[in-house]
């Protein structure tokens, strides 16, 4: 299969190196393997499963794939400066989804590369002698982790890559038959995720590693994904053809229920792993490889080869793993202009500049919030801390960090400012707007400041916007995964370079989730361990609060009692699917969940935003046409044109519809 990148075993050698002094780490020694040998050594098996850590960083993070996982939900649309790379995931006539365009395309030579890798791992390292086989599972788990990305995105596809089923092959091959849905799980991914959670340590060999842990999460979101297969409440075609029934001939019931037991069996045997005190300590910058934190794609300050992209300088969004989907959901505050005259006039001065710094960052304005997400995703700002920890809505001035020596600017109704000091501020409620007043531009007449058509309320130095004046050119950022850096001095750091946190992938609070979704399923629970009550679990940790975003101060306070209360006696599945968002709202989550539970048009069918100009706070509605062929993104393009096959052929190695 030549387009899967097989033709030989290329791998970023990985060492396991352990520094005196230090904790143990992954450390990468990139160099191109040929031969099937090599894998029979310990350094080449060693230096294939550490390579494996290294392909994440090829997806996670990669601003085109993160937008087929976002745009077209109900948690992002396309933004004012998005080109068709955005526009065509978000079906509402502006673009259109084809096998040529689909940047699904990011993961499929990524994964089978990474799969034959494992392959190569599984099938030659019992031949070294000394190979433990809690390593051979990290192997296990990455060629499952693949795989499920793989079957999810795509539906069936290919077991054999030229040498057999699960084979490590060698040699190209221009030939491919897809397997199908319930072979893909039942042959690949439940036997290797069963393994890994019978071989894996509790506790991870070197920080980041696969545990026992995270092979649960996944086996009981692969079961839990499978047992929603079966089932198909909206009768949603699958491909290529098969029935849907389980080769081992059990039923959708009996998966939720692995799935709630694989879960709980995690929850209660956690190893190292528990959620973090708050949601602002869980995605504070610093504090990325914490103790929920189960899978990430790693990335450093500390060096640019480690890092996997450049430290400083301007950079391009893509290329050698780099890390910059934040930069997709940044708008572009560098407009903001504030006045240096007392009237408002005066050739107006950048008060919020473009800075390495969390709640900023290198703004891209590819992708845009729509207005459900304000008003009804996170209704709750004030008890609930995930807005808060969620977003920056708050820019303050930074202007003397890059050069400007005013120490005074003057903005909104002619008020003072200084540094520090809010510029602009989206309003956390509609009832804080009332008397609100826009400009029909850019700025009020006769005035240098604002410039991006915020409005202004009495008495309130501060330009704002109120949540139903969420437009395509201004929202608020995506904090949580927003840049942060400890070199910045007093200056504005390095905002262009790609980010160097790690990009969460897996966390230990999904496995209340998971569990809960289970049990609305059907699943029999354990005393103590409802679907309410695992729910209210992770609603409890969001009710405490360490830190203030909004103010930029610490806060504490504790509303445990009252978010846990709220919580309805009986939930669903819209309820589960609606705390998913407000827990990983912008992670890349959201095409999944609502493909897994068919919840996509329901909840994603139509949603409102105002326009692309400054000044336009008027929503518009927009209706998504989302056909059941979109529940699979097409194979990609390139993959059509390297096989030896007929038209007939290749057509009906495509998905239907595409």
């Amino acid at each position: 299969m030549k387009h899967l990148n097989i033709k030989a075993v290329i791998v970023s050698v990985l060492l396991v190196l352990f520094i005196p002094g230090c904790k143990k780490i992954l450390e990468e020694e990139p160099r191109s393997i040929y031969t099937p040998d090599f894998f029979k050594t310990e350094k080449g098996v060693q230096g294939g499963i550490t390579s494996m850590y290294g392909h994440l960083r090829s997806i996670y993070g990669q601003p085109y794939y993160y937008n087929t996982l976002e745009t077209g939900t109900d948690e992002y649309t396309y933004a004012q400066s998005a080109d068709a790379n955005f526009k065509d995931m978000d079906f509402t006539g502006v673009g259109n989804v084809t096998p040529a365009s689909s940047r699904s395309d990011v993961i499929w030579g990524v994964c089978f590369s990474n799969i034959n890798t494992a392959n190569g791992v599984i099938e030659n390292a019992a031949a070294v002698g000394t190979i433990p086989a809690s390593l051979i599972a990290e192997a296990r788990f990455f060629r499952a982790f693949d795989y499920f990305l793989l079957v999810q995105t795509f539906g069936g596809v290919p077991l054999d890559l030229g040498a057999g089923n699960l084979k490590f092959n060698t040699s190209p091959s221009r030939k491919s038959v897809r397997n199908t849905v319930p072979e893909v799980y039942t042959k690949a991914i439940f036997p290797d995720l069963v393994q890994a959670v019978n071989d894996l340590p509790a506790t991870p060999r070197v920080t980041g590693a696969a545990t026992k842990t995270v092979a649960r999460l996944y086996l009981a979101k692969a079961y839990l994904t499978y047992a929603w297969w079966l089932q198909n409440p909206n009768n949603i075609p699958t491909y290529p053809a098969a029935p849907r029934t389980d080769p081992d001939g059990h039923d959708a019931a009996w998966y939720f229920q692995k799935a709630y037991d694989i879960a709980t069996d995690g929850i209660e045997n956690p190893g190292p792993f528990g959620l973090e005190n708050t949601f602002y300590d869980l995605h504070k910058g610093g504090n990325d490889r914490n103790k929920e934190m189960l899978l990430y794609a790693d990335h450093t300050q500390e060096s640019a080869f480690y890092n996997g992209s450049p430290l400083t300088g301007f950079e391009s969004e893509t290329g050698n793993g780099r890390n910059t989907a934040a930069w997709m959901v940044t708008w572009n505050y560098t407009v903001i202009r504030s006045a240096p005259n007392s009237n408002g006039t005066g050739t107006g001065v950048s008060s919020v500049q473009r800075e390495a710094a969390q709640n900023l960052g290198r703004p891209y304005t590819r992708m845009a919030p729509p207005i459900g997400v304000f008003l009804n995703t996170f209704a709750d700002k004030t008890l609930d801390s995930r807005y808060d920890g969620t977003f920056a809505t708050v820019f303050r001035g930074n202007w003397p960090k890059g050069g400007t020596t005013n120490a005074t600017l003057y903005n909104a109704n002619d008020l003072p400012i200084t540094p520090g000091q809010p510029v602009l501020t989206f309003l956390e409620y509609d009832a804080q707007a009332v008397g609100i007043s826009y400009p029909s531009g850019a700025s009020f007449p006769g005035k240098t400041s604002n410039n991006v058509g915020a409005g202004v309320l009495p008495g309130r130095a501060d330009f704002v916007v109120a949540p139903s004046g969420i437009s395509r050119v201004m929202f608020p950022n995506l904090w949580k995964m927003g840049v942060y850096r400890t070199d910045n001095g007093t200056g504005l750091g390095e905002p262009n370079t790609p980010s160097t946190r790690p990009f969460k992938i897996a966390k230990f609070s999904e496995l209340y989730f998971i569990a809960a979704e289970a049990a609305v399923k059907g699943a029999t629970p354990k005393a103590g361990k409802s679907a309410r009550e695992l729910i209210n679990v992770i609603r409890a940790r969001a009710g405490k609060w360490s830190f203030s975003n909004k103010d930029n101060q610490v806060f504490v306070a504790d509303n445990s009692a009252a978010l846990t209360t709220a919580t309805p006696v009986t939930i669903d599945i819209n309820y589960i699917l609606m705390e998913r968002s407000r827990e990983y709202f912008g992670e890349g989550l959201r095409w999944f969940d609502l493909v897994r539970t068919q919840k996509w048009n329901d909840l994603a069918g139509s949603y409102q935003i105002s326009g692309s100009n400054y000044g336009d706070h008027t929503p518009q509605t927009f209706t998504r046409t989302i056909e059941q062929k979109h529940y699979l993104r097409p194979i990609p393009q390139s993959q059509i044109d390297g096989m030896e096959m007929t038209a007939d052929e290749k057509k009906a190695y495509q998905n239907p519809g595409y």
